[in-house]
């Protein structure tokens, strides 16, 4: 596999060499133009592509992992994904390679939460064989499934920044140096190289057990990268990592606990985010409600449309009514 991707990769640096070398990128710039032309070029295959409907449990994922999906937050956001296909069916199509060692069964490219929401209501379905999932399937070398996979990255869904850290290190191992992986992650080789530290000094599993945080960039990661030059931090860490208030608690502040805890300071931890529940009248789930320190959410699934739009024109007059139940109350205990 490596001698493969770096081949294509150093046919295509020779191609450019002949051609007029384009203005270098400013330190710190992202690099964007790459992930705009590869854009151009999924776009022309897409229009070429025919689509067609793959049963679900024939496709692999794609053989390189970019993304925390045992995070919280990445679950919730699949979560979504899937009521929201439930309710709405798939409207974009993945990109899948036929598997290159197996019979009548494909890797994917792009596409893997939709391609997951789908297989998981296949296995909460009673006809599971009713389940399709609507695909393009291109031929597709290593090298090429990672451009394609990175473009979905780049266009469709962000990675954070810890994921573009160990996502920075499957692209090393696969053989690409730190320039052939400027257009793959859109960035500059002075960040790539600041990936590679994190990488080399922050063990892959704490980095995980973090997640994918969404709001923590590349200072913050920096900062606990060079805490862990003391060989005591680790133990320190994992001793909070361990921890049920740990697990619990947001990405962020799971960040800010790692680093105190390498620095050698206890943070105590923020107040657990309870699971959502649900409300449910003869037999109907009409909201989700969760609750945080800092708010209460209600969650209203699309098919109570109508009873969203109604308890938004009545919300008030709920409100006023709880007010005087309260003062109510006060009268009688007075």
């Amino acid at each position: 596999m490596k001698k493969s991707i770096v081949k294509m990769m150093s046919d295509a640096a020779a191609a450019a060499a002949d051609k007029k070398e384009p203005p270098k990128p400013v330190a710190g710039q992202k690099v964007t133009a790459p992930v705009v032309n590869s854009m151009g070029r999924a776009l022309s295959h897409m229009r070429e592509d025919s689509i067609v409907a793959l049963d679900p449990s024939k496709i692999d994922p794609s053989p390189f992992s970019d993304r925390f999906e045992t995070d919280l937050e990445a679950q919730e956001a699949l979560e979504e994904l899937k009521l929201s296909i439930q309710d709405e069916g798939q409207r974009i199509p993945v990109l899948v390679r036929p598997h290159p060692t197996e019979r009548d069964r494909y890797q994917l490219a792009y596409g893997h939460r939709r391609l997951f929401a789908i297989q998981t209501l296949m296995a909460e379905a009673g006809k599971p064989e009713t389940f399709k999932v609507k695909a393009y399937v291109r031929k597709l070398s290593d090298a090429e499934l990672i451009k394609e996979q990175s473009l979905e990255n780049g266009v469709r869904e962000n990675l954070t920044f810890a994921e573009m850290v160990l996502w920075a290190v499957q692209l090393r191992e696969a053989g690409l140096k730190q320039r052939e992986m400027q257009p793959v992650l859109g960035q500059v080789q002075t960040v790539i190289s600041n990936m590679r530290k994190i990488a080399d000094s922050i063990p892959h599993d704490i980095i995980r057990a973090i997640g994918r945080a969404r709001n923590v960039g590349r200072p913050a990661w920096m900062e606990l990268a060079k805490l862990f030059e003391d060989p005591a931090a680790e133990q320190r860490v994992r001793s909070v990592i361990d921890g049920e208030d740990f697990r619990l608690s947001a990405a962020q502040d799971r960040m800010s606990m790692v680093t105190q805890a390498a620095r050698g300071k206890q943070k105590k931890a923020a107040p657990a985010t309870q699971a959502a529940a649900e409300i449910t009248s003869n037999g109907t789930v009409l909201a989700k409600l969760k609750r945080t320190s800092a708010a209460t959410v209600f969650s209203i699934p699309k098919s109570e449309a109508e009873f969203s739009h109604w308890l938004e024109e009545n919300l008030p007059d709920v409100y006023r009514d709880y007010l005087r139940q309260r003062q109510d109350a006060g009268r009688t205990k007075g």
